[in-house]
């Protein structure tokens, strides 16, 4: 418990320097930019890396292939349950809140809790979890908000073409596949290497968190007790997880695997849902509180989770 509300606090801290840098233009929108671009393109895949190069054994693959086929099912559920339950809102607000299912905030925020709180497996679990939701983003996810016609002159083959290059050459899918190509074959980096992924990827967690701190100071708290956004906020973070703790029991899944998958499956909105409706002028406003709202209120459900799962 006490680990717990120490990550927790340098958690909130970190975020809240995140939102002072921002707000009092100490870094600026394009900093902002760049510091999201250093993480996503550097920071995390070194991390990633990092985070592989354990002993490898027949337990850790099988978790691996475990939590993979989980996400994949989580992900199909989630695409399938967002169509059905958001059919009758509003359309813009429809693709919003479809989009938030899909695709959490899994990546900036539920990697470094996940290491937090389960260590250097429960970040290699966590990055292999992410691979589907990775793929689903580039994907179904876009779709939502730019409908099933072509786009930009685009054929059906054209645009699957370019989703896949997407996916391929995303660089956090890079990491995964050189990661595990590393931990399969036993092969030792250099120590220089070594050490270098070591100092980049711990910068990860304060970095994250710093960005997600930015990503709240853009936001307008004005409408924070929108019925759509607390309804969205207690599926995303309560009940998908729940359901998911419950099926992990049911088929006796290790407590790893079980804790990684649930606990990530509780992460908010991510950041991409208010960047793409604003791109394609889908509501932006409502997106944006959607990140924010979630976002202020998984520092109470992650919190809560990880003790239930620890």
């Amino acid at each position: 418990m006490e680990q717990l509300l120490i990550l927790q606090g340098t958690m909130f801290i970190l975020i809240f320097i995140g939102w002072f840098l921002l707000k009092y233009g100490i870094i600026t929108k394009q900093g902002q930019e760049n510091l999201t671009d250093l993480v996503i393109y550097l920071i995390l895949p070194c991390n990633i890396v990092k985070s592989f190069l354990i002993d490898f054994s027949e337990d850790i693959l099988r978790q691996c292939l475990d939590i993979l086929i989980l996400s994949v099912l989580l992900q199909l559920f989630c695409v399938v349950f967002g169509k059905i339950f958001y059919r009758r809102h509003e359309p813009d607000r429809q693709k919003c809140l479809q989009y938030g299912i899909i695709c959490s905030n899994a990546g900036f925020l539920g990697n470094p809790i996940a290491e937090g709180v389960f260590g250097t497996t429960g970040l290699l679990l966590a990055s292999v979890y992410l691979i589907p939701q990775r793929i689903m983003m580039w994907s179904s996810g876009l779709t939502i908000f730019t409908g099933d016609n072509t786009e930009n002159g685009l054929t059906p083959h054209q645009r699957r073409v370019q989703v896949f290059k997407k996916v391929i050459t995303h660089p956090c899918i890079i990491a995964c596949i050189l990661g595990l190509v590393l931990m399969i074959s036993q092969w030792k980096l250099p120590a220089v290497l070594d050490t270098t992924l070591s100092h980049l990827g711990g910068c990860n967690t304060a970095l994250s968190m710093l960005v997600i701190g930015m990503i709240l100071a853009e936001g307008n708290m004005k409408n924070i007790f929108d019925k759509d956004i607390w309804i969205y906020s207690l599926i995303r973070m309560v009940l998908i997880p729940g359901l998911l703790l419950i099926i992990c029991r049911l088929i006796q899944l290790p407590d790893l695997v079980t804790g990684v998958s649930v606990l990530l499956a509780a992460m908010p909105a991510g950041a991409t849902t208010s960047i793409l409706a604003a791109k394609y002028n889908r509501a932006p406003a409502f997106a944006a509180q959607l990140v924010v709202v979630s976002t202020v209120l998984s520092f109470v459900t992650s919190f809560i989770w990880s003790v239930v799962l620890v």
